[in-house]
């Protein structure tokens, strides 16, 4: 069992990868607040008691705290770190509501608690704009190289040279969006249109589903039509180009993640795929011994991770207060105090419940805590 070697080697990068996607996170919340006149108390780094910190001029007191797995920004009318109103708000003189979160309006209210997964989203786009300049993007060109004898390309009828452009009703522009495509399909056949000696032909194939194991040990079954590309090119970009294709990019693998999450929930994708904190330090490790342009993938996956998942409409997350702020503008005022608790108590067991279960594929699949049990009884 690899548990000591795993925290030693892999807790430093992991915390450091956490420790920045945090404080971009919480800086979106903590900005937008500021900007909207909202006394920030607390911005801390972590959860439980105060390791280290400091108070600004803002009387916001900055802090690391013991538990290092998030953060939060608590602001002045809050009750606590989970943002939910001080029952005392009616007690607050008229320039402490001007100041008090509960009583900005609700527009500014939406804006300050959507901020921190922006935030995210935003920091992934700039650095992967900053990699598109400084190194270049990868560029493969969806020209087939090779095709692998009694594949389901084979199969299909395709052949080397033959430039892939178009899938079902989606454009290709490069072999990237042919691994996108035929790896969250589930074995549907798709229709493939390809260019051929100048001319467009159709072809139909059924991909084969497969599981594989990256380079991190995480297993999951992906669709395959058993092809590879002919070669791969770094294009560099400027500024604004740089921009636009790493949005692009953020953009298209935020709805891959969606389209799997929808996969799990209706059965048609395991749920075992779904990682868990473990799971999370262990890569980061090993992109640390790779150098930084793994961990700067990592960081940009990571981050885009963070900010959806805060997005998602559970109580006690980001999107869960957007749901409350929802049923406000339609209902006129805000739910009721108990309506309130009770949707927070549910949303800290569902996250709970969620983070036991994707530890629990970690240990299973990646500790591999049951075959160490097994050696020493056999």
């Amino acid at each position: 069992m690899e548990i000591p070697s795993g925290l030693y080697g892999y807790g430093l990068p992991f915390l450091g990868i956490l420790t920045v996607l945090v404080f971009v996170h919480e800086m979106g919340h903590y900005l937008v607040a500021r900007l909207n006149g909202v006394r920030v108390e607390v911005f801390s780094i972590g959860f439980g008691p105060e390791l280290f910190g400091w108070t600004d001029r803002a009387k916001t007191r900055w802090k690391f705290s013991l538990i290092p797995l998030g953060g939060y920004v608590k602001m002045f009318g809050d009750a606590d770190a989970a943002s939910r109103p001080d029952t005392e708000l009616s007690e607050l003189t008229e320039e402490e509501r001007a100041e008090a979160f509960p009583c900005k309006r609700l527009g500014q209210r939406s804006w300050i608690v959507a901020a921190g997964p922006l935030a995210n989203f935003l920091f992934a786009i700039v650095l992967m704009a900053a990699v598109f300049m400084a190194i270049g993007q990868p560029f493969t060109p969806p020209v087939v190289g090779t095709v692998i004898p009694d594949s389901a390309a084979e199969q299909a009828g395709l052949q080397p040279g033959d430039r892939i452009v178009r899938i079902d009703d989606t454009g290709i522009s490069s072999f990237q969006d042919i691994q996108w495509i035929v790896s969250l399909g589930l074995g549907e056949a798709i229709e493939i249109r390809v260019l051929r000696d100048g001319n467009e032909v159709p072809l139909v194939a059924t991909p084969r589903m497969t599981e594989v194991t990256d380079d991190f040990g995480n297993r999951q079954e992906v669709g395959r039509l058993g092809i590879s590309h002919s070669g791969i090119e770094f294009v560099r970009h400027g500024p604004f180009t740089a921009l636009w294709q790493a949005t692009e990019r953020t953009g298209a693998h935020t709805l891959a993640i969606l389209k799997a999450v929808g996969q799990m929930i209706v059965g048609d994708r395991s749920a075992t795929e779904l990682g868990g904190p473990l799971r999370i330090a262990k890569m980061s490790g090993q992109v640390a011994e790779y150098g930084w342009g793994s961990v700067v993938q990592l960081m940009w996956l990571l981050s885009i991770s963070l900010g959806l998942i805060n997005l998602f409409p559970i109580p006690i997350l980001d999107g869960g207060h957007l749901l409350f702020y929802a049923i406000e503008a339609v209902r006129g005022r805000p739910l009721g105090e108990r309506a309130q608790e009770y949707g927070f108590r549910i949303g800290l067991a569902l996250v709970l419940s969620l983070m036991v279960f994707a530890t629990w594929n970690d240990i299973v699949n990646h500790v591999k805590v049951f075959d160490f049990i097994k050696d020493l009884v056999t």
